[in-house]
């Protein structure tokens, strides 16, 4: 038998990962603040004796993140936070003080309104200019003009100067550009919480193709819902500085959450006031400090079970459409608490919340609850929702006014409970959820 020597089997070619789309590295920008205005005279005309009239104020410090050719980001945190100067140092508006960020391919910027319009100039003119900034030609300018218009849809204000817009308008020319330029990288910094709402639907829309066709996303919004809704991940910023990245769902939870504490912290002096004893003080005030979640052994209320039961009452992970079903929340307090309402909200796989309901809501009044006498609120439907994976939020709150203006939160559990709805072959769904509607003909 003659052998044959085989050769060595090629190896693999390690797959490339490719670079990001956006590279932000140790980013920071740096001001100077003078006390008064003759300070800054001061500092230009002696500067050369090493004494400084200002204090360093940093918008944005050591900041980093990748964001992948085709991947959606949304950038969230109260005013102030530096979002707006993150954006503008990555859309190349403004120079960093430290660090530096890398951006490929095309970019397409939605700054603060009407920045890269020349106010002199008309609409038309404006439209050709920021073509022309973009690296587009006219003739090709000219090909997309009448969709351009069309989007926008500000009429024969198109041929008159851009400082006659109104807000609006200058949004609607100014994204109507930006979408129509088919951009590799598209900055959009809360623009669109200024337009109309058929005007932010038409919006949403052309962001859903642009991402379907990979354009690069970065989006400052203060709506979650939107954040959840466009971005894969989030990034959450305080005081210059990133607190947390990574899936939108969850940044946005947490985020969420901080701004609750903060909330109950403002709303504890009218929550006191109809405070009946000392330790339902003391539970209101714990409560302003923290934001219980499940199993914290510090919170006065304690969430025993939650559970999803179908029209048998046997528990149950899966509803199919139109099947009845409920939720139940058993809980309990260590203190004698008043003015208790239990709320629950079901949200889909991305963290969108759909529907809900309260305690509150259902009595226009709160409970009383006793401790160590545990009571359960059950909530019963009919399930509404398209085949899909879904969760149950539960909020425990201590709320006496309609308004909510006193409105404190014991306890949160934003996956207090799964379930999937099934699809029923006979009845296809096509929207999010179905509402019982009376279809007539005459």
């Amino acid at each position: 038998m003659s052998s044959e020597t085989l050769a060595p089997a090629p190896s693999p070619v390690p797959a490339t990962t490719p670079p990001p789309g956006i590279a932000c590295r140790n980013l920071g920008k740096r001001y100077h603040i003078y006390a008064r205005p003759q300070d800054r005279l001061k500092q230009a005309l002696l500067r050369w004796t090493g004494k400084r009239y200002y204090h360093d104020f940093w918008a944005v410090r050591g900041v980093g993140f990748d964001v992948a050719p085709g991947e959606s980001v949304g950038i969230i945190g109260r005013n102030g936070s530096g979002k707006s100067t993150l954006l503008q140092m990555i859309a190349g508006t403004l120079t960093p003080t430290e660090g530096s960020v890398t951006v490929r391919g095309r970019v397409a910027a939605l700054l603060e309104l009407g920045s890269g319009f020349n106010p002199e100039f008309t609409g038309r003119e404006n439209v050709y200019m920021n073509g022309a900034i973009l690296g587009i030609s006219k003739a090709e300018m000219h090909a997309r003009f009448d969709a351009i218009a069309a989007f926008a849809d500000i009429g024969e204000f198109l041929d008159q100067p851009v400082k006659t817009y109104s807000s609006g308008m200058h949004l609607r020319l100014a994204f109507a550009v930006a979408a129509s330029v088919d951009p590799e990288v598209l900055i959009v910094d809360e623009a669109l919480a200024v337009g109309d709402l058929l005007f932010q639907a038409k919006c949403t829309a052309r962001l859903r193709r642009l991402l379907d066709a990979g354009t690069t996303l970065l989006l400052v919004s203060h709506s979650l819902d939107a954040v959840r809704s466009l971005c894969r991940k989030a990034v959450w910023m305080e005081q210059g500085q990133v607190v947390a990245l990574g899936p939108s769902k969850d940044v946005t939870e947490r985020y969420a959450s901080a701004m609750h504490v903060e909330h109950n912290a403002a709303t504890v002096p009218d929550a006191l006031a109809t405070a009946e004893d000392a330790p339902e003080a003391e539970a209101i005030r714990a409560a302003a400090a923290r934001l219980a979640g499940p199993n914290d052994p510090a919170s006065p209320i304690r969430v025993r079970r939650v559970a999803l039961t179908n029209a048998h009452g046997r528990t149950t992970e899966a509803l199919t459409l139109s099947e009845r079903f409920a939720i139940e929340v058993e809980l309990a307090s260590a203190v004698d608490l008043d003015h208790i309402s239990v709320g629950i909200i079901i949200k889909d796989r991305h963290g969108l919340e759909l529907t809900g309901e309260s305690v509150f809501n259902t009595l226009q009044r709160g409970v009383p609850m006793r401790a160590d006498r545990p009571i359960t609120v059950r909530f019963e439907a009919e399930n509404n929702l398209r085949p899909d994976d879904y969760h149950v939020a539960v909020r425990v709150n201590r709320v006496t006014r309609w308004d909510r203006s006193d409105n404190v939160l014991f306890y949160a559990d934003d996956a207090a409970a799964a379930f999937r709805s099934l699809a029923d072959p006979d009845r296809p769904l096509w929207f999010r959820y179905k509402h019982p509607f009376k279809v007539t003909i005459s």
